[in-house]
């Protein structure tokens, strides 16, 4: 093992241990190490499931950035990036060094955050959970053996679940804490089970450092097509973001964080991190096949103490069960987890309302009001009286996760698109004929069809007509899927729908507001608006004009 302990050790970095270290382990030993521990169980077909306690998700309140002279004008403060003094993190700092000191063991991964080599960030992760190390070692980009010895690292992030803040002390809010200091290079993470947290601190890491060097960070999906045309998917959880972008006639780049550079869509991460409940062979057999194989961990889902055998459908630890495996236990991914630049974007949308086109063509300042926008609707609660969809906003698509001003990010995607002469689609892949509870759920086929259409260029070559409410342009025709291409002519009432756009439109213009002085007036132009009747029958009585990229 002595090839994979670094040069340069946890002494030279300042921190001092009396914990017997395990450096860089692969896969079988890490499993070894947490089932001897009693951290989890092996199942039946081979994955390790353990449990993450009372924290099943991101515990998005607890996490802190260090407000200093770099920091300060860079980071958008808000809820989602809430500022730390410095001296409170110095005491932190030092409280997470007397915890390493009291460990008997310690697991350390020196892993690359980026699979583009010359834009990819060196971390440092230190455990005291071996299926913690095996869990991120699976989700980032691991060095090969040679290259470990002489590993450098960049940041350092120190992982102790078994640690207890103290808000008075630390300037925490709980006794659990996420604190990134860009200025330091570190990030610390305590009082949480749930490995997910280191995963999305990386993410946070990489958002803040490419921007500047002109590298637009993504919370989205990617392939590559037969012809290698990459493709990149936008969408919130239950937009279909997963499920359209493993085609498998399509090479998957990754399924949830991606850069795109001068030359390149890269992936961020050596992993994936799916959804485990009421998962089925059937709806999604390539991810389904993960959870019958050695090296994946699987968390809180349950498991039969006796037997082993898995009940992906029980809920009963945690809603949002997971699994993370290597990537290339998909089998149709990328080798080097990378692609060519885009060709298409595409943003997902599950329009509850029921208002939203099948599909649309953006151009480069509507794709940035989209972005920046970020919409999904949630379907109707189950509260007696709740009847109506409710809009959700997320700026880029993951605002949780991006530390600079959601303009920096528009602003890059939107000149890539430019410069790259990049087509780009708003597909809804929710709801047809009315709204949640009166209409049906978009067909999956016509969703297929549209998006091969768009995807393999012919459909930027058909009759559109341009949408009175968001000003985007609508295709026409396509074989199979005409019907659904006007919402207004999908439902019973032609004025109920109209009376639901003009509320859609409002709820798109309020939640714009926040970023209209930090937009050019193109994009502002590109917001939706209300029309009244009159003006709606002029705009559909006109002739459908025929349109090519």
């Amino acid at each position: 093992m002595n090839d994979r302990v670094p040069r340069r050790g946890l002494d030279a970095q300042g921190i001092a241990t009396g914990a017997e270290i395990f450096w860089n382990l692969t896969t079988a030993p890490l499993v070894e190490h947490a089932v001897r521990r009693g951290e989890g169980l092996l199942a039946k077909e081979g994955p390790l499931v353990v449990r993450t306690g009372k924290h099943t998700g991101r515990s998005a309140k607890d996490k802190f950035t260090v407000r200093d002279e770099l920091t300060s004008d860079a980071i958008w403060w808000n809820d989602g990036n809430k500022p730390m003094d410095p001296d409170a993190f110095e005491r932190l700092y030092d409280d997470f060094l007397l915890a390493l000191a009291d460990q008997e063991q310690l697991y350390v991964a020196d892993l690359y955050g980026g699979s583009q080599p010359e834009h990819r960030v060196r971390v440092r992760v230190i455990n005291e959970l071996a299926w913690h190390n095996l869990f991120i070692r699976t989700m980032l980009v691991r060095p090969d053996a040679a290259d470990l010895a002489s590993f450098d690292p960049e940041f350092t992030m120190i992982d102790l679940p078994s640690f207890r803040a103290d808000p008075e002390r630390h300037g925490s809010r709980s006794e659990t804490v996420v604190a990134v200091n860009f200025t330091k290079k570190l990030i610390l993470i305590g009082g949480t089970s749930y490995a997910g947290e280191m995963k999305k601190s990386v993410f946070g890491l990489l958002n803040f450092l490419l921007p500047p060097q002109g590298i637009m960070p993504m919370h989205c999906s990617a392939n590559i097509g037969p012809k290698g045309d990459s493709a990149i998917f936008f969408g919130l959880s239950g937009t279909g973001k997963t499920t359209l972008s493993a085609d498998p006639n399509r090479t998957l780049i990754g399924d949830d964080e991606h850069g795109w550079s001068d030359t390149a869509v890269f992936n961020f991460e050596g992993g994936c991190y799916a959804k485990m409940i009421r998962l089925s062979a059937e709806s999604e057999p390539e991810i389904y096949a993960t959870t019958k194989r050695f090296g994946t961990v699987l968390e809180n889902v349950v498991i039969d103490p006796v037997t082993r055998e898995l009940d992906l459908d029980d809920p009963a630890l945690a809603e949002n069960s997971r699994g993370a495996y290597p990537i290339d236990f998909i089998p149709n991914s990328s080798v080097d987890n990378m692609g060519p630049v885009p060709k298409n974007v595409v943003m997902l949308t599950a329009d509850a309302f029921g208002v939203l086109p099948p599909i649309a063509k953006l151009t480069p300042d509507e794709a940035m009001y989209h972005f920046l926008s970020g919409y999904t609707a949630k379907v109707a609660g189950t509260e007696i009286g709740v009847t109506e969809p409710q809009a959700t906003f997320s700026t880029c698509f993951g605002a949780p996760f991006m530390p600079r001003h959601p303009s920096v990010y528009g602003n890059l995607l939107k000149k890539r698109i430019a410069e790259g002469e990049v087509d780009c689609w708003l597909v809804n892949t929710g709801w047809t004929g009315g709204k949640y509870g009166v209409g049906r759920r978009m067909p999956i086929k016509a969703t297929r069809a549209l998006l091969n259409a768009a995807l393999d260029g012919s459909l930027k070559h058909a009759k559109f007509r341009k949408d009175p409410n968001f000003g985007f342009e609508v295709p026409v025709e396509l074989a199979g899927c005409t019907e659904l291409l006007d919402p207004r002519s999908t439902w019973a009432d032609a004025a109920e729908y109209d009376a639901t756009a003009a509320k859609l439109v409002e709820l798109f213009a309020k939640n714009f507001a926040q970023f209209a002085d930090s937009v050019d007036e193109g994009v502002r132009a590109a917001a939706p608006k209300v029309t009244g009747g009159q003006e709606r029958q002029q705009m559909q009585a006109q002739a459908p004009q025929a349109t090519s990229a």
